[in-house]
């Protein structure tokens, strides 16, 4: 029996102080980077997984005593070769309409024609992004909205530095297509075992897309790396995040309506 609290306590004002930090954690980032303004309308990518979830309910419950608003909707790319359970497509599409964010689901192909054979993940990641700014473009959205954590910094950080020779990493805020469109990581502050407790402790309709690099990628192998890392000092990832300069990471702010605040 599944003994989880409903996470529609959450969406009923039941915030406990370890969720509130959670989600005050996420506003830090998008009040230090600009990454969401009044008016914006974001698309988040949602994977199905927790940290998508819960960067969705974060998002949702946060614009609830914001004094400015901003749209919100939600895309799932369920993918052909490798589809998720039938029935976890009616529990993710009934969690965000219980976030009040609209939800479209599109089933793709995993390995298109243009791979020609080819596969890795930066060919996933890829495709999975095309899809993402072709929705975000006909939909009239800026901003898409990714999951990724500060684990996700720290470890994409080590991949580049100890695989590519490049001491770079992904960015809170990411331009595209001259600016018209941004990628914007809202939880790059936060740690990866906050959005785990959430999916403990909530009905989280967590589903976890097949990969079948999954276990076996780079990404995969570091992560018990950057754990030993923090055995030695538990701030390992935040010196990770604080050796790179994001200082040019801001959206261009806009003009501010009389009486108006952001926070």
């Amino acid at each position: 029996m599944d003994e989880r609290i409903p996470y529609q306590s959450l969406i009923d004002g039941d915030i406990p102080p370890w969720v509130m930090r959670f989600i005050k954690g996420v506003g830090r980032a998008i009040n230090r980077y600009r990454m969401i303004q009044g008016g914006d309308e974001v698309v988040i990518a949602a994977s199905g997984g927790k940290d998508s979830l819960a960067l969705a309910l974060a998002l949702s419950l946060r614009r609830k005593w914001l004094p400015v608003d901003y749209g919100l909707k939600a895309v799932m790319i369920d993918w052909i070769e490798h589809p998720i359970p039938v029935e976890y497509r009616g529990r993710i599409a009934r969690y965000f309409d219980d976030l009040g964010i609209g939800f479209t689901l599109f089933d793709e192909p995993q390995f298109p024609e243009s791979f020609k054979g080819e596969f890795n993940c930066y060919l996933c990641a890829r495709n999975r992004r095309r899809i993402l700014f072709e929705y975000a473009e006909r939909t009239g959205a800026g901003l898409i909205a990714m999951g990724h954590h500060l684990d996700d910094l720290a470890e994409t950080t080590m991949m580049n530095l100890c695989f590519r020779a490049s001491f770079s990493t992904m960015k809170p805020v990411q331009e595209f297509f001259g600016g018209k469109m941004h990628i914007i990581r809202p939880m790059i502050e936060i740690h990866e075992s906050a959005t785990r407790r959430l999916a403990q402790v909530y009905d989280l309709p967590v589903v976890k897309p097949v990969c079948p690099y999954d276990q076996t990628n780079v990404r995969a192998r570091l992560k018990p790396v950057i754990s030993e890392l923090c055995h030695i000092d538990k701030l390992a990832r935040e010196h990770i995040y604080n050796a790179h300069d994001f200082s040019g990471c801001l959206l261009p702010e806009k003009p501010v309506p009389p009486g108006s605040d952001r926070r």
